[in-house]
């Protein structure tokens, strides 16, 4: 029979994983980026998330004008605010001011969730962006709007970060009947990294500091009316109290956050214990300084981690299958002979609908220093396209429309990244090798023709600004469609090249033909020792060849 301790641990490894709660953010201070951006990153993580990108055009609006607020994730209602005069221009999650916002869910104490409440975390982040010229504004933005309002959404850490600084909010609800939410928001040094991944990470509130605090009036008291929390201000832990760590906060987040970390701090495994699952271990920093500066790719490359090269490498066990596949398909429990196991949750997962890179550049006028770096479906097989924060339209391969989670689209980015990606889970450690080759192709062309792009970009800036966003305009719009036709030909190349398990010969980048034209025989590569071994184990008397 299970103890009582593993029962524990199973419902609330179940309890994370039905909740859907899967995004991972990643934050990059200006003195800690090589060439002094500020960056951030999103993995929209969801069973049900389309990867489209979202665009509001710059407005003005009447006197009286109301805006409706909908749940992001389910379009529901919820209720009507007034309009301001003036809304400013957003592409995905960045807006025309270099402004960007994301966010990771952690869930906390369920009886803090106000279902009747007018603004979800999804509304937060997108009325922000058309209100806010600096991250500082979008916090006040947001903490007013559901001060007003109320707040319908569970526990939500948000990266709010603007072309100088970035900051990391905390937020979580009040209960039914109490309007607004308890939250904390902490500035990251700007020679710091940073990271979040589904559970609340700002412990201490350094609440003298008002330069790099803010917060909630009631953060404390609340917390001591509902008995999280006994002491003095001091020792107060906004963690601790509205989400304290337990077996999957640690193991499914923070394992997330101590990847990143561990590539820039060769100290980081001294909290292995910790991010495995025992809460009675020293917790990880909120930020921690770099031992080396990072870049954009950089930051797209950490957004592909499956804890490669760690003891918790996924693929490394046999859960990986013939083909080493760093994927695992839910639930992410199981249980064999009324014991339960897991499947590790890394930052790079197969139901992202986009992943983004948001790179701030306080040098440039904001038109051409805010890119938003734009892949559709998972971070690890897709290509980063760069989109300027001044785009006028939206490339069809990532319109709103085309195509929808139960519509295919041979023209939609996100339909064209899944059917690749869906032939590679399959055949990972062959076919991981030529997607390497492409996204080194675009992401390292890309890397090259931005400079040349930002300065073409500023000498029209200085003689003509508005043909400065058609520019950017064209160029994004034509990158990006590029981009999607050449993963298309790239899915024509995987499956002509590995039909049937075969693995097709090739000569200077051609199939091999005999001197008739026809297909030359192909190669029959099989499996490695491991999984014949594996064989062997569990069929070996069965399938052994007599002598």
């Amino acid at each position: 029979m299970a103890s009582k301790k593993s029962v524990g641990v199973a419902a609330a490894w179940m309890l994370y994983t039905v909740s859907g709660v899967a995004c991972t953010g990643l934050l990059v201070g200006k003195k800690a980026s090589v060439d002094g951006s500020v960056m951030i990153s999103y993995s929209a993580d969801s069973h049900t998330l389309y990867g489209e990108l979202y665009h509001w055009s710059a407005a003005q609006w009447a006197a009286g004008a109301e805006l409706e607020v909908k749940e992001w994730e389910t379009g529901r209602p919820l209720c009507r605010i007034p309009q301001v005069r003036a809304t400013y221009g957003v592409t995905g999650n960045m807006n025309e001011h270099q402004v960007a916002i994301t966010e990771t869910t952690w869930g906390g104490r369920a009886e803090l969730e106000d279902t009747t409440g007018g603004i979800d975390y999804g509304s937060l982040i997108y009325i922000a962006l058309q209100r806010s010229r600096t991250a500082r504004e979008a916090i006040e933005v947001m903490t007013s709007l559901v001060r007003e309002y109320g707040y319908c959404s569970t526990g939500e850490t948000f990266s709010i970060a603007d072309k100088h600084e970035i900051w990391i909010m905390e937020m979580i609800g009040k209960g039914h009947g109490r309007k607004g939410a308890v939250w904390v928001a902490i500035r990251i040094p700007d020679d710091c990294i940073a990271a979040h991944a589904n559970q609340a990470r700002i412990r201490q509130i350094p609440f003298e500091d008002k330069e790099n605090c803010r917060y909630e009036g009631e953060v404390v008291s609340l917390a001591r009316e509902k008995g999280y929390f006994q002491g003095k201000d001091k020792d107060f832990s906004f963690a601790a109290a509205y989400n304290p760590y337990d077996f999957s906060g640690l193991r499914a987040c923070e394992a997330r956050v101590w990847s990143f970390f561990r590539k820039y701090d060769k100290g980081m495994d001294r909290y292995g214990d910790f991010i495995k699952g025992d809460a009675t271990k020293e917790p990880m920093p909120l930020y921690i300084k770099p031992e080396r500066l990072l870049s954009v790719r950089d930051v797209q490359a950490a957004m592909r981690d499956h804890f490669e090269d760690t003891e918790l490498d996924m693929t490394r066990d046999a859960g990986a299958g013939a083909y080493q596949a760093p994927y695992r398909w839910r639930p992410m429990h199981f249980r064999v002979d009324s014991t339960t196991y897991l499947h590790e949750r890394a930052i790079a997962t197969q139901q992202s609908g986009f992943v983004i890179v948001p790179q701030m550049r306080s040098w440039l006028p904001d038109a051409i220093g805010g890119i938003l770096w734009f892949g559709a479906d998972d971070a690890d097989m897709t290509v980063f396209t760069p989109l300027y924060c001044c785009l006028q339209r939206v490339p069809e391969c990532y319109r709103e429309g085309n195509g929808d989670m139960l519509t295919f689209s041979w023209t939609s980015a996100f339909w064209i990244h899944n059917w690749v990606a869906n032939m590679a889970y399959h055949k990972y450690n062959f076919m991981i090798k030529d997607i390497r080759k492409v996204q080194e192709e675009l992401e390292g062309g890309y890397a090259q023709i931005v400079p040349a792009i930002d300065r073409v970009a500023l000498t029209l800036d200085g003689e003509n600004p508005a043909e400065t966003a058609r520019f950017l305009t064209w160029f994004s719009v034509t990158t990006a469609t590029e981009a999607t036709e050449r993963w298309k030909r790239l899915g024509e190349y995987l499956l002509v090249k590995y039909i049937d398990g075969n693995v097709k010969k090739e000569k200077d980048g051609q199939f091999v033909r005999n001197p008739y034209g026809r297909a030359v025989y192909p190669d029959f590569p099989g499996y490695d020792e491991t999984y014949y071994r594996s064989i062997v184990r569990s069929a070996g008397e069965r399938l052994k060849v007599s002598d």
